[in-house]
C-alpha cells in the first residue's frame, strides 16, 4: 500500500484530502499539532464524513493513523520517510514550517540514497503553495539534498475546492462538507505516477487556478462583506437577500469576462460555472458563518489575492470592473471586533485615511483613478 503523509488533521484535511487519499487506496497519516484531533485519531483510527445536501451521505474513512508534530517527532520523521506522498491543508503562512520540517527528511534520503520518487502538494487556498514549500526549503538544504530534491522530489502546485464551513459536532472527527469538489494539479510537475480518484491533472494549471480563485473565493468574500454591511449572520442567509445576489452575479461576470478572454474558456461554460458557485453558496444544508469566510480582509486585499488581482487585470484589459470596486470598498468597511485583520484594516484608516490605507495595502499606486472609483463608493 502507498504511503502518504498529511500535514493537517482539521475539517479540510478530514472531509477533502484525507477522504480522497484513503479512497484511492493510500495509507494516510495525519500530522497535527492538535493535543484532540490527534488523541482521537490514534485511539479510533477512522472519521466520519458528512455530504450535506438533498440527500445526506455518511462515509467512513477506516485504517488511517495519527501523529502529534509537537511530541511525536521521530515517529513523524520516520513516516516522512516512508511516504509516497506528502500533503498540507494546513493554511499558507504554515508553508515554511513545513518546509523546515521536511529539510531534514530530505537531507536524511539524500545522505542514505533512498531511491523513492516522493510528491509534495500543498492543497491550500493561494496561488503556488507546493512552490512556496519548495522555495522555502531549498535554502536550508546542502547542495548534495537539492540535487536529490530535483531528482527524486516533485512540486506540483494546486488548485483545491470545497466548501467547508466552521462546525461544532459532538464527534469530535465528524466533519461535514459539500458533495462538490475540486482537486487539480499541474501534471507537469509530476514525479513518476500519482493516481488519485477524483484528482484532475492539467497542462495548464493557472487557468483552472485563476478560475476557482476569481470565481468561488472572490464570490464567496463578495457575499461575505455584503452580508456583514447588512447584519447576516451565515452566507445562506445573505443568499436570500437579491440585492446581494445581483451585486455577487455582477462581480463573478466581471471576472468571468477576464477568465474567458486570458485563458479560453468558453463563455457559456464560464456561466455555468458561475451558476454552479452561487447554487453551492445557496447550500441551505450547510450553514457557513459570514465570520469565516470574510476573515483576514488585509490578506484578501493584498494585491495578490481575489479581488485587486482579478480587478488589475479587468482595467488592463479595459473590462468592466463596477461591481468589483463595491464589494472591495465592502471589504474596507468590514470592522469585524474578533477578527485581528479587520480590527488592524480599521485602526491603518482611522491613523492614515481611507486613500493611503487602500494604497498601501492594494499595492494598486499606478492605478489612482480606480482608487478613487473604489474611495467614492465608501
Amino acid at each position: 500500500m502507498k504511503q502518504s503523509v498529511h500535514f493537517g488533521a482539521g475539517n479540510i484535511g478530514r472531509g477533502f484530502i484525507g477522504l480522497l487519499l484513503n479512497e484511492s487506496g493510500y495509507h494516510v497519516t495525519f500530522l497535527d499539532v492538535s493535543d484532540l484531533l490527534i488523541n482521537e485519531l490514534k485511539a479510533r483510527r477512522s472519521y466520519t464524513v458528512e455530504l450535506v445536501g438533498q440527500e445526506v451521505t455518511e462515509i467512513k474513512v477506516e485504517g488511517v493513523d495519527a501523529l502529534n508534530s509537537k511530541t511525536d517527532l521521530d515517529q513523524a520523521q520516520q513516516v516522512l520517510m516512508n511516504a509516497d506522498l506528502i500533503t498540507t491543508a494546513v493554511g499558507p503562512n504554515i508553508l515554511p514550517l513545513i518546509a523546515k520540517q521536511l529539510a531534514s527528511v530530505f537531507e536524511a534520503k539524500a545522505t542514505n540514497k533512498v531511491h523513492q520518487l516522493v510528491n509534495v502538494i500543498a492543497c491550500e487556498n493561494t496561488i503556488g503553495g507546493s512552490s512556496q514549500i519548495y522555495n522555502a526549503l531549498v535554502p536550508l538544504l546542502s547542495p548534495k539534498a537539492k540535487s536529490y530534491l530535483d531528482t527524486y522530489v516533485g512540486f506540483p502546485n494546486a488548485a483545491v475546492d470545497r466548501i467547508v464551513p466552521n462546525q461544532i459536532n459532538v464527534d469530535p472527527l465528524w466533519v461535514k462538507v459539500e458533495p462538490f469538489y475540486e482537486w487539480v494539479i499541474d501534471a507537469t510537475a509530476i514525479k513518476g505516477e500519482l493516481h488519485i480518484e477524483g484528482m484532475h491533472q492539467s497542462n495548464k494549471l493557472e487557468a483552472y487556478i485563476e478560475r476557482k480563485l476569481f470565481t468561488v473565493n472572490t464570490g464567496h468574500a463578495a457575499v461575505a462583506y455584503a452580508a456583514y454591511q447588512k447584519g447576516y449572520a451565515t452566507i445562506q442567509e445573505a443568499m436570500k437577500d437579491e440585492s446581494i445576489v445581483e451585486l455577487v452575479s455582477g462581480v463573478l461576470h466581471e471576472t468571468g469576462a477576464l477568465i474567458v478572454a486570458k485563458h479560453g474558456f468558453k463563455s457559456d461554460e464560464q456561466d455555468t460555472y458561475i451558476e454552479k458557485t452561487l447554487e453551492r453558496f445557496r447550500n441551505p444544508y450547510l450553514s457557513d458563518e459570514v465570520s469565516r469566510v470574510g476573515r483576514s480582509p488585509l490578506r484578501k486585499l493584498s494585491s495578490s489575492d481575489r479581488f485587486f488581482r482579478p480587478f488589475r487585470e479587468c482595467i488592463d484589459r479595459q473590462l468592466p470592473t463596477e461591481h468589483l470596486e463595491i464589494t472591495i470598498a465592502n471589504a474596507m468597511k468590514y470592522n469585524n471586533p474578533d477578527d485581528d485583520e479587520a480590527k488592524k484594516l480599521q485602526i491603518l484608516i482611522q491613523q492614515n485615511g481611507q486613500r493611503e490605507t487602500l494604497l498601501e495595502i492594494s499595492g494598486f499606486s499606478a492605478y489612482l483613478k480606480h482608487i478613487d472609483a473604489i474611495l467614492s463608493k465608501l
